[in-house]
C-alpha cells in the first residue's frame, strides 16, 4: 500500500479531519448553548421544524467568522422572535418617495411582478421589496464589500483580516469613483433603490428586519442599519467581478507549483492547452458578425524561460499573497467548478418556430441563494420608462442581471479572460523598482485605512500600492514570507506581490445591466457589453423576431510580447520591475468576438474557450476545457440529425444532463486492469455495465468517484504544495487524459516510496482497490448498497448563523435540510465537488436554471436553489430546493394577462 495520504473520509466527522475545517470560533465558549436559549413549546409545529443540519465549507471563510457572535446567546429564540421580521405582502402600505401607486403580484413562489408608471418608481419598489424579503443578507454583503465585517460581527480574526483585504483592493472607493462616471439615468435609478430601501428600513428596529440582529445582538451591540446609499449597489458589483475573476488561481498555481517541482516544463504539463480537436470553441472564426478583426493576428506572447525568477523569496511572497486573497468571503462562487451553462437554439430547430434559450449559472450555494426572481413592468413602456423585463436580479442591486424582456432573452456565462496578473515588486522602504534597467525607484502610494471592530478598539492598516496594483503579499502581517532578491539583501530589498486587476479601475457595468434589461436586438445588446467592464462574460441571446447570437464583453488588458524570464501572456507573475510587461492598453469594445445566426443553428457558452487559437484578440490561456460545453453540443447535434424539434422539457433535460465524461475517458481503462483480489475486484465489477450516469441512486457513480478522488491523491499530493491538492474539475481531468498515454510519466511515480518508482497501472489499480475499501468504511461492505447521493449531498448553509461555533438550534434552523444531488464536476448538471477536500460535498451548482421560449413568453420556465424569501422563518425561505434538486422547474408568467392568473397575493404601494 502507498504511504500516500488519503483525504478524510466525505462520512467522517470534520473534527477527525483537521485539516479540512475552518478555526474552531466556539471551542471555549462553554457548556452546550442549546439549554441557553429558551425554545417556546411551539418547537414542534412545522414553522420550526429544524431545516437541517451545519456543514463546513472550507471556502467560506468569511461566513464561518461570524458565528462566534452567537455562542454566548442567551435571547429566548421563540416562534416570536423568528417571526417578528416577516414582512406584510398584502393590502395597501405607503411608501414615501413614490410619486403614483404601484402594484405588485406575487404567484405561488412568492415571486414579485411590480407595475408602475415611471423608472424610478420601478426601482422604489424594488428597493421596498428587497428590503422587505432579503435586508440582512444586503446588510452582509455591502459590509464585506466596503471593508466592515467586523463592523458587523466585532471581535473576529477572520472578519478583520477579511476586511483588511478588501480595504487594500478598496472596493468601495472604487464604487464611490463609479458614481461619478455612471449615466444620469443610472444614478437616477439606484438613487430611487435606495430610497426604496430607506423607506422600509425607516422606523424599524433590528429585530423587526431580520432574525440575524436579534442573534448578533447577543454578543454585540446592534446598531440600527445605516441607510442604504446607491454606492452599496455599486461596491456589490465589485464582489460579483471577484469571484468570477477568470485565471488568478492558475496563475498563482503555476508559480507554486513550481516551489516544489522546480520544472517549469512539469509545470506547463499541468497546465495543458486547450484541445480544440476534442472540445470545440464557442465559435468558429466563420460564424463571426467582426471577421476582419477577429481574423487580424493578436499580439502574440512569447512562452519565456521561468529560470531563476521562481526563486525561494518570490515563492514566499506569492504564497502569502495566495493567503490574504484566500480571506475573502466567497459572495457569488469560485474556482474550477463555478462555471456556466447557455445556448441558443435558433426557430428552425424548436416547436415554436422561434428561438429557445437555456441558462443555469453554477455558483456558490447558500441560502438565502444568490438570485432574486423579479418582474419589472412600466405600465406604458417609453423612452421615459423602457422596462418590461423579468428575471433575476441581485438582492442590494435594482434592475435584472440576467433574463429576458418582450423582444430579447439573454443568459450568461463566465468567459474566463485573464483580467488580472500578480506582478512580484522589488520593494525598499516606502519605494519601489520601476524600471532595474534604468535604477528607476518610485515612491509607493500608501494611505491609511481604519477597521473599526465591534466591541474593540479599531485596527489601523497601512496599504500600499505601485502603479500595477495594491501589494497582497503583506496585508496579514505574515512574518518571514518576502526574501532578499539579491545576495546582498539590501541593494534591491524585499519581494512583494501587487495584484493588477480590470475592475480596480472605475467602469460602467451599471450602466450595461440597465441596457441589457432594455435591448431588443443585437446592435442593443453589443452597445450593453461596451459598457459591461466586469466581470467578463459571454453573453447568448435570442430576440423575439427570430435571431440567436453570442456576444462577448468586458474589459480585456493587452499584454506585449516579451522575450524575458516568464510568459508574457500573463499566465505568470510577472516581474514588475521591467515595464515591458506593463498592460497597455484594453482591447477595443468592437473587436470583441460577436456572432449572429451562425449556420449550425445553435450556440453553446460554457466557460470553454470562446475562439480557435490564433484567431481575435488574446483573452487566455486558462479555459475550462469544454466537457460541458461538448457534451450540450452533442445532446443538440443528436436531437437536430434525429429531426425531433425542441421543445422547453427538452431544454430541461439537457440542463439536468448527468453523463460523466471523467468516466468515458476513464473507465475503459480501468476495467483493463487486472485486480487479483476478489473483495477488491467488487467495486470494478460495477463499472463493467455503466452507463456513466451520475444518478443520486447510482452505486457505480459512487465507486468511481472515490477512484478519481484516491488517483488524483496517489499521483499528485506527493508532487504539489498542499494548497493546490486537485480539485479534480476539467483541468486534471485533462492532465490526465493525457498521462494514460504516457504509463511512465514522472507523475505516476510515488516520491514517498523510496527506491520504488510506480507507473501508471500501478497507480490505477492503487485507487482502484482504496476505494473500494474506502466505500466499505464510509458507505456498506456490499456494494449494490452504494449510492451517489449518499455522499454527494448539499447541505446550504446560511452565511451567518449556518456554521461551527453557533448554538445547534440555531443553525437547524437556519439550514436547509441536506438533499441527495446527483451529477458533479465537468457534468452539465454541475453539482461540483473538491476532489482535494477530503468530501464529496457539493460545492457549487446550478444556481437557478431557465428555459425562455421567444414564440410564448408564458410558456418559459425557472427555479432557483431556494426561495425568494431571506426570511428563514418564511415559506418561501427554500421553498424551490426541492423542485430545484429534482431537476423541475416552476412556470414563469410574464404577459400581464398570465401574471394575473397566477396571482395569489396582491400589495398596492402608494405615496
Amino acid at each position: 500500500m502507498s504511504s500516500t495520504a488519503h483525504p478524510a473520509a466525505p462520512g467522517s466527522s470534520p473534527d477527525d479531519d483537521p485539516t479540512s475545517a475552518p478555526t474552531d470560533l466556539g471551542a471555549d465558549l462553554g457548556p452546550d448553548l442549546d439549554t441557553d436559549l429558551d425554545l417556546d413549546e411551539e418547537r414542534a409545529d412545522e414553522e420550526l421544524a429544524p431545516r437541517g443540519r451545519s456543514r463546513l465549507r472550507s471556502a467560506a471563510v468569511g461566513v464561518a467568522v461570524v458565528v462566534v457572535l452567537a455562542v454566548v446567546a442567551t435571547t429566548a429564540f421563540t416562534v416570536v422572535t423568528v417571526r417578528r421580521p416577516l414582512p406584510d405582502h398584502e393590502g395597501t402600505q405607503t411608501v414615501p418617495g413614490l410619486s403614483a401607486s404601484v402594484e405588485v403580484r406575487r404567484d405561488a413562489q412568492d415571486v414579485p411582478h411590480v407595475y408602475a408608471d415611471s423608472a424610478e418608481d420601478l426601482f422604489r419598489a424594488q428597493g421596498y421589496l428587497q428590503a422587505q424579503d432579503r435586508f440582512f443578507e444586503m446588510d452582509y454583503r455591502r459590509h464585506v464589500t466596503a471593508g466592515r465585517l467586523a463592523e458587523l460581527v466585532g471581535d473576529v480574526p477572520e472578519a478583520i483580516e477579511a476586511d483588511k483585504v478588501t480595504r487594500t483592493f478598496g472596493w468601495r472607493r472604487v464604487a464611490e469613483e463609479e458614481w461619478r462616471l455612471v449615466s444620469d439615468s443610472t444614478r437616477a435609478y439606484l438613487q430611487a433603490y435606495a430610497e426604496g430601501v430607506n423607506a422600509y428600513l425607516d422606523d424599524r428596529d433590528p429585530e423587526e428586519l431580520a432574525v440575524e440582529y436579534t442573534v448578533l445582538g447577543a454578543n454585540v451591540e446592534i446598531a440600527e442599519p445605516e441607510p442604504w446609499d446607491p454606492v452599496d449597489s455599486l461596491a456589490w458589483l465589485k464582489a460579483m467581478a471577484w469571484d468570477l475573476r477568470g485565471n488568478y488561481d492558475s496563475e498563482l498555481d503555476r508559480a507554486l507549483a513550481y516551489s516544489t517541482l522546480g520544472d517549469s516544463e512539469l509545470v506547463d504539463e499541468l497546465f495543458p492547452a486547450y484541445d480544440e480537436s476534442g472540445n470545440a470553441p464557442i465559435l468558429r472564426s466563420r460564424d463571426l458578425a467582426n471577421r476582419d478583426s477577429a481574423e487580424a493576428s493578436p499580439d502574440d506572447v512569447t512562452t519565456g524561460s521561468v529560470g531563476d525568477y521562481a526563486s525561494a523569496g518570490v515563492q514566499e511572497a506569492v504564497d502569502a499573497a495566495r493567503t490574504a486573497l484566500d480571506s475573502v468571503p466567497v459572495l457569488v462562487g469560485r474556482g474550477d467548478a463555478a462555471g456556466s451553462n447557455s445556448w441558443v437554439v435558433s426557430g428552425e430547430h424548436t416547436a415554436s418556430g422561434e428561438p429557445m434559450l437555456a441558462n443555469d449559472p453554477h455558483l456558490a450555494l447558500s441560502a438565502p441563494g444568490i438570485w432574486s426572481q423579479v418582474g419589472l413592468h412600466c405600465n406604458e413602456v417609453s423612452d421615459a420608462c423602457p422596462f418590461d423585463v423579468a428575471g433575476f436580479s441581485f438582492a442590494g442591486f435594482p434592475g435584472v442581471v440576467i433574463g429576458h424582456n418582450a423582444d430579447l432573452a439573454w443568459g450568461l456565462t463566465n468567459m474566463g479572460a485573464d483580467v488580472t496578473d500578480f506582478f512580484v515588486e522589488r520593494v525598499r522602504g516606502d519605494t519601489w523598482l520601476r524600471d532595474a534597467q534604468a535604477e528607476e525607484w518610485e515612491p509607493l502610494d500608501v494611505r491609511t485605512e481604519t477597521i473599526r471592530v465591534a466591541g474593540a478598539s479599531p485596527v489601523d492598516l497601512t496599504v500600499r500600492s505601485t502603479t500595477h496594483g495594491p501589494l497582497v503579499s503583506d496585508v496579514l502581517g505574515v512574518e518571514d514570507v518576502v526574501g532578499s532578491p539579491t545576495e546582498s539583501g539590501t541593494e534591491f530589498g524585499e519581494y512583494d506581490v501587487a495584484l493588477q486587476w480590470t475592475a480596480l479601475q472605475p467602469g460602467r457595468t451599471a450602466d450595461a445591466i440597465f441596457a441589457m434589461d432594455a435591448a431588443g436586438d443585437a446592435g442593443d445588446v453589443q452597445d450593453a457589453a461596451a459598457q459591461f467592464d466586469v466581470p467578463a462574460q459571454s453573453i447568448v441571446f435570442a430576440t423575439a423576431d427570430g435571431h440567436i447570437g453570442y456576444q462577448a464583453p468586458g474589459r480585456i488588458p493587452v499584454r506585449d510580447e516579451v522575450e524575458g524570464p516568464v510568459p508574457s501572456d500573463g499566465t505568470w507573475p510577472r516581474p514588475g520591475w521591467d515595464p515591458r510587461y506593463d498592460w497597455q492598453d484594453w482591447v477595443p469594445s468592437d473587436e470583441m468576438p460577436r456572432a449572429l445566426d451562425p449556420e449550425k443553428g445553435f450556440i453553446v457558452a460554457a466557460n470553454q474557450a470562446v475562439l480557435p487559437g490564433g484567431s481575435g484578440p488574446y483573452l487566455t490561456s486558462d479555459w475550462d476545457f469544454g466537457y460541458r460545453s461538448e457534451r450540450i453540443r452533442t445532446l443538440l447535434t443528436e436531437q437536430i440529425d434525429a429531426g425531433r424539434p425542441f421543445d422547453a422539457a427538452d431544454m430541461n433535460r439537457i440542463q439536468n444532463d448527468d453523463w460523466s465524461p471523467f468516466a468515458g475517458m476513464l473507465v475503459p481503462v480501468l476495467l483493463d486492469l487486472e485486480v487479483d483480489d476478489s473483495f477488491d475486484a467488487a467495486g470494478q465489477e460495477l463499472l463493467a455495465d455503466w452507463d456513466y450516469r451520475t444518478g443520486a441512486d447510482s452505486p457505480a457513480a459512487a465507486y468511481f468517484a472515490a477512484v478519481w478522488r484516491n488517483l488524483l491523491a496517489e499521483t499528485f499530493w506527493d508532487d504539489l504544495p498542499e494548497s493546490m491538492r486537485p480539485s479534480g474539475g476539467s483541468q486534471w481531468l485533462q492532465v490526465v487524459q493525457s498521462m494514460l498515454e504516457r504509463p511512465d510519466d514522472t507523475f505516476w511515480d510515488d516520491r514517498t516510496t523510496v527506491n520504488v518508482v510506480e507507473t501508471r497501472d500501478e497507480i490505477l489499480t492503487r485507487a482502484l482497490t482504496t476505494a473500494r475499501r474506502d466505500l466499505t468504511v464510509e458507505l456498506s461492505k456490499e456494494p449494490e448498497d452504494w449510492d451517489w447521493g449518499s455522499l454527494h449531498t448539499l447541505a446550504l448553509e446560511h452565511p451567518v448563523l449556518g456554521g461551527p461555533g453557533v448554538p445547534g438550534l440555531v443553525r437547524d434552523y437556519v439550514n436547509p435540510d441536506p438533499v441527495r444531488m446527483p451529477g458533479g464536476s465537468s457534468i452539465v448538471n454541475a453539482t461540483g465537488w473538491d476532489a482535494g477536500s477530503g468530501s464529496f460535498a457539493v460545492t457549487t451548482g446550478p444556481s437557478m436554471r431557465m428555459v425562455v421560449d421567444l414564440a410564448d413568453l408564458d410558456a418559459s420556465t425557472w427555479v432557483t436553489a431556494t426561495g425568494t424569501a431571506g426570511h428563514p422563518a418564511s415559506s418561501h425561505y427554500d421553498d424551490q430546493l426541492d423542485e430545484w434538486a429534482a431537476g423541475e422547474t416552476f412556470a414563469w408568467p410574464f404577459s400581464r394577462g398570465a401574471v394575473e392568473a397566477a396571482t395569489d397575493v396582491r400589495t398596492t404601494l402608494t405615496p
